[in-house]
């Protein structure tokens, strides 16, 4: 592993009990980053925490809630200190279904969570990186946010206004040392597959050039560097996680 550099950073990452966010928290402090994850599973928080030793620390909350999202960047920060790093890493898939017969409920569901949720967890800790003129946000997008996936186009909208999100704040905030930048994975091997039927999750992956799903420690690699101070210049930015997939 090429260690990056981030000693005395302290990183929040939601969607951090499992999964892409786990793999991303797990490389951050093995570079020697304290975390705070976030997540809405308890159980799983505390066991992953866990495993991550005495860097890491966690809060339960549900990042699609302005005010569980505000109460929990209170706690983190006078538990574990200023926040330097913002890994959003939470999101939902949501069942594959045709637009016209799409569950409505659903539809804002996933909404809430990948889109507001990281538009409320942006803009709680923005302030901070401003008041401290220095900050690293990496948001997690999708391929499908610049592709479209037929039948799942709340997924696919939600990802695309994350992209859209992260290319505004990046530049908002480029008179400052303050980097925002997404990545756009491709399918990756974890439990949101689950959500997903078979069928659907083969028309992925022979989409993917490389002919396989991302591993998450991949992404984990490039986000450490996203993260690092070494990264001082590229904001605002799209990095491609896609396995060749991506025609832009």
């Amino acid at each position: 592993m090429n260690r990056i550099d981030l000693e005395g950073q302290h990183a929040v990452v939601t969607g951090g009990a499992q999964g892409l966010g786990f793999a991303m928290a797990k490389r951050m402090v093995e570079s020697g980053a304290r975390v705070t994850l976030w997540d809405m599973d308890e159980a799983l928080l505390v066991t992953a925490a866990a495993a991550l030793g005495a860097r890491a620390a966690h809060e339960v909350v549900d990042i699609s809630d302005w005010d569980q999202v505000e109460a929990a960047r209170e706690r983190t920060l006078s538990d574990s200190g200023a926040v330097q790093i913002v890994v959003n890493s939470a999101g939902i898939a949501g069942p594959a279904g045709p637009l016209d017969t799409y569950e409505i409920a659903m539809w804002k569901k996933i909404i809430d969570i990948n889109l507001h949720g990281t538009f409320f967890v942006n803009r709680a800790f923005v302030p901070g990186m401003k008041a401290q003129n220095y900050g690293r946000i990496v948001n997690i997008a999708s391929i499908a946010g610049k592709e479209g996936n037929p039948n799942a186009s709340a997924y696919s909208t939600s990802k695309a206004g994350v992209i859209g999100l992260t290319k505004s704040l990046g530049k908002e905030l480029a008179g400052y040392d303050i980097a925002v930048n997404c990545i756009t994975p491709a399918t990756a091997q974890t439990r949101i597959l689950e959500q997903l039927t078979p069928e659907f999750i083969e028309y992925m992956r022979v989409r993917i050039p490389r002919g396989r799903f991302l591993e998450v420690d991949e992404a984990a690699a490039m986000v450490a560097w996203l993260v690092s101070k070494e990264n001082s210049f590229t904001t605002a930015s799209v990095f491609d996680l896609s396995g060749g997939r991506a025609t832009y």
